[in-house]
């Protein structure tokens, strides 16, 4: 992200940090600019949102002002994300018991606990009945192996991806079952790493309502809109409308939430950076 600022504002891009954006303006049938919640409106030729497509268009632009069609499809997108996060300061790295060298190799990259296909469709299982998965699939990351700058000298930085961990309870909240349930993450990363229920220092648990607050993910969902055939390619963000232009004219998807979606790639970015190029004559014409 450093590099990526440093190289926009080097061509006179002005980013602004903390402002949110309250309505997309739109004046007959074209997007003009935005409206933050300061209160402040910025007008433009054009507006690009990579803000996932249900906080698009069902909050950021009037109703009135896309087709009635486009905005039930919209509200179709399935999103129900079943993902978090929990994020861990230690005192010293993983030990794991498969592969006891430390530092080793596997902690420059990511170790996954997943151990059998029947693993993963359990965990799955309790997610589908709206319960966080009792043995999760985990995602583990120490960051600061591969740079010591994000920690102190000898201590470390351990990240846990977890899965499956729905959105929607079928009992209780978010809010009730964070620690308890970040309890029962660290519990399953110590059956294959026993060293580590010692050795954190500090955490911080994030839950899928977490997510949707802090990094605006409609239902939490990380891709914008799940992955699968039924919203991909030309179905992505829906049926009709996959080139990045969208009901109004100016206005641009350039989020997951348009082809090929999510996974850091880059790619939604740059195809819809150049759809307002392809257009931008005859955006400035009119």
């Amino acid at each position: 992200p450093a590099a990526l600022d440093a190289a926009a504002r080097a061509r006179g891009v002005e980013i602004r940090l903390n402002a949110s954006v309250s309505r997309i303006l739109v004046r007959h049938g074209r997007a003009v600019g935005v409206c933050l919640e300061s209160g402040q409106t910025i007008s433009a030729k054009a507006v690009l949102s990579n803000a996932d497509p249900k906080r698009t268009f069902l909050d950021l632009v009037d109703s009135d002002d896309l087709p009635a069609e486009f905005l039930a499809a919209v509200r179709r997108i399935k999103m129900h994300g079943a993902a978090m996060k929990v994020n861990c300061a230690v005192s010293e790295l993983p030990r794991w018991t498969a592969a006891p060298e430390t530092p080793g190799p596997h902690h420059r990259g990511s170790a996954y606990v997943g151990p059998s296909i029947e693993y993963v469709e359990e965990a799955f299982a309790d997610a589908k009945q709206g319960r966080p998965s009792e043995h999760p699939w985990l995602e583990v990351v120490t960051q600061s192996v591969l740079d010591p700058s994000v920690a102190p000298p000898g201590k470390h930085t351990l990240s846990i991806y977890v899965q499956y961990t729905p959105y929607h309870l079928s009992s209780g909240s978010w809010e009730d079952r964070r620690e308890s349930y970040g309890d029962r993450v660290i519990e399953t990363l110590a059956e294959y790493a026993p060293n580590v229920t010692k050795a954190i220092l500090a955490r911080e648990v994030v839950t899928p309502l977490d997510l949707e607050r802090r990094f605006a993910l409609t239902e939490a969902h990380q891709s914008h809109g799940e992955m699968g055939p039924d919203q991909f390619f030309s179905f992505r963000p829906v049926p009709g409308w996959a080139n990045y232009r969208m009901p109004v004219r100016g206005l641009y998807l350039c989020g997951a939430g348009a082809h090929p979606g999510g996974g850091v790639s880059g790619a939604p970015g740059y195809n819809g950076a150049h759809a307002v190029l392809e257009d931008w004559k005859d955006l400035k014409a009119r």
